[in-house]
């Protein structure tokens, strides 16, 4: 059903590090990036080593990803008016990679490490809207055993 290929609007960036003898630093996103993204929120997840999340997908928000461990992201274009509509990505050991995924691309991502692994996540939309007083925008695919969206264990 879907087709291994890139996903039009789908951003992959390196996170560069700078380190020191203190640890090391590393910028998500300035001001200055090219485009016109721009974070609504931002929060932090760990997600402990073999787990998934996901399937699911957005209808208007782009999630900015950054991958602090070892971990294989799922991507599948679900815009039919899209160029690359019907694609799959499968991106794996994104340590310190950034990933815009835009709004009706489905996404999931495995924690392939063997510790527990951080994403941190830069959305431009604020979860269920303004004082959380909005339906989320959300589909989840996770729980359905017909889905099309098939991770491989």
């Amino acid at each position: 059903m879907f087709s291994n290929g890139n996903i039009e609007g789908v951003i992959i960036r390196e996170s560069i590090k700078h380190n020191d003898n203190r640890g090391w630093l590393a910028e998500m996103f300035r001001e200055d990036d090219p485009g016109d993204y721009r974070p609504a929120m931002g929060y932090i997840s760990v997600t402990h080593a073999g787990i998934t999340r996901g399937p699911h997908e957005h209808i208007d928000q782009t999630d900015y990803f950054c991958f602090l461990g070892d971990f294989t992201l799922y991507l599948w274009d679900n815009r039919e008016d899209s160029p690359t509509y019907k694609n799959r990505m499968v991106l794996e050991n994104y340590d310190g990679q950034i990933v815009i995924v835009p709004p009706r691309v489905v996404h999931a991502y495995k924690n392939s490490g063997t510790a527990d692994g951080m994403v941190l996540n830069f959305p431009d939309r604020l979860f269920a809207g303004r004082h959380k007083k909005e339906k989320v925008d959300e589909v989840r695919y996770e729980n359905d055993p017909e889905t099309p969206f098939k991770i491989e264990k």
